[in-house]
């Protein structure tokens, strides 16, 4: 049963640890916009949340015997790698952060993120109607 109740919010769950860690590495990029050569960097979160519905991203430790335990077969959903943002506009001390972009980003973002949580919301209302009948 808790597998299942597990089962109906993993897709809420896995969009809302994409969504935050991509807000984080947003507000690192607002927050260099003036360090000299710092380059802007995101996810792709489309690319990023159908591998955690799938289920592809497996992690692995090297191990040196046979014995040794491996971890569940669990996503890790910060794994996705960080890809640079193409530069825009090019700036002298090399610094690829454009701020109208990052804050554009970022707004959608959060704004994603609250749908996110709403829906997740209304997920467990339901869920919790169906349990009580009320």
């Amino acid at each position: 049963m808790l597998g299942r109740i597990d089962d109906y919010f993993r897709n809420q769950e896995s969009a809302l640890k994409l969504r935050g860690y991509r807000q984080e590495v947003l507000a690192s990029n607002i927050a260099n916009a003036d360090t000299p050569n710092y380059k802007a960097r995101d996810l792709d979160f489309k690319s990023a949340y159908e591998a955690a519905r799938s289920n592809t991203l497996k992690p692995t430790i090297a191990t040196t015997d046979a014995r040794h335990l491996q971890p569940a077969t669990t996503i890790d959903l910060f794994a996705p790698g960080l890809q640079f943002r193409n530069e825009q506009q090019p700036s002298i001390d090399g610094n690829t952060v454009d701020m109208n972009t990052e804050m554009k980003e970022f707004t959608d973002n959060a704004i994603r993120y609250q749908a996110a949580v709403t829906f997740l919301t209304r997920r467990i209302e339901s869920m919790k109607t169906a349990l009580t009948g009320q």
